[in-house]
């Protein structure tokens, strides 16, 4: 994979991510949503997906470790929305942070994260009385087709990958509605999977690298190699399972 922060693959992963999400949250999200602070920016990709999707004026705060991510995100931004550029890691967020603001969301980020950073950031969010949207988080479901007997034995250790170092991964999203749900929020959660193969072969192709690349880390002693080659040649459709959770504290 070209990096999984690069902007190269952030870029090829957009059209994706924004044909997934969940058009039915944001249209649950109460009003006014005028203040944005979107945590693990990247290069904006959510913000350009959900900023026309609101009402004007808009203010977002772009939250990234990355200074050159950063900047990227704020210049890509949609004409007619005001930004901030607060460098950080995300994980440090306060209730203090939230004052004003109306939202807080992210795209692909839960699954990066252990159960206490989630049950942190629900007590952040809870504290200050700031709704959340949190897009894309992956659930370990993935779907090939035509199928191979091997699909199973790597999606399982592409999913232990994702646990590394106390990570939710997978279980990153139904997680997040639990901790959101403990801490007062009403929670609405839905499917937003990724939809891969002839239509988007790039994508298709890059995605299979790295998905096999984790599992094949992740267990050293197996090959994989045949495997991606046959899946690389003729690329399957696939189904990338995804959740979308909004959390509203009324």
């Amino acid at each position: 994979m070209t990096g999984e922060f690069s902007p190269d693959w952030l870029g090829l992963r957009e059209p994706a991510d924004a044909d997934a999400r969940s058009l039915e949250l944001v249209g649950l999200l109460p009003a006014p949503t005028k203040v944005i602070r979107d945590l693990g920016c990247g290069t904006g990709s959510l913000g350009r997906w959900l900023a026309p999707r609101l009402p004007v004026p808009q203010l977002w705060i772009l939250t990234d470790r990355d200074h050159d991510l950063l900047e990227i995100a704020a210049d890509r931004m949609p004409e007619g929305v005001n930004v901030a550029i607060d460098e950080r890691d995300v994980t440090a967020l306060t209730s203090d942070d939230l004052i004003g603001a109306d939202l807080v969301t992210c795209s692909a980020l839960l699954d990066l994260l252990t159960a206490p950073q989630i049950d942190r950031l629900a007590e952040v969010c809870a504290q200050a009385r700031t709704n959340a949207l949190f897009t894309l988080s992956v659930t370990g479901v993935v779907r090939l087709t035509p199928e191979d007997p091997r699909d199973a034995e790597v999606r399982d250790a592409f999913n232990a990958h994702q646990r590394r170092d106390a990570k939710l991964g997978p279980d990153a999203p139904d997680y997040a509605a639990a901790a959101f749900e403990r801490a007062g929020a009403r929670v609405v959660v839905r499917e937003s999977p990724w939809r891969l193969g002839s239509q988007r072969p790039d994508l298709t192709a890059e995605w299979l690298r790295g998905w096999v690349g984790a599992a094949a880390e992740e267990h050293s002693d197996l090959r994989f190699d045949d495997y991606l080659a046959a899946r690389t040649a003729n690329l399957p459709e696939v189904s990338v399972g995804h959740k979308d959770v909004l959390a509203i504290f009324d």
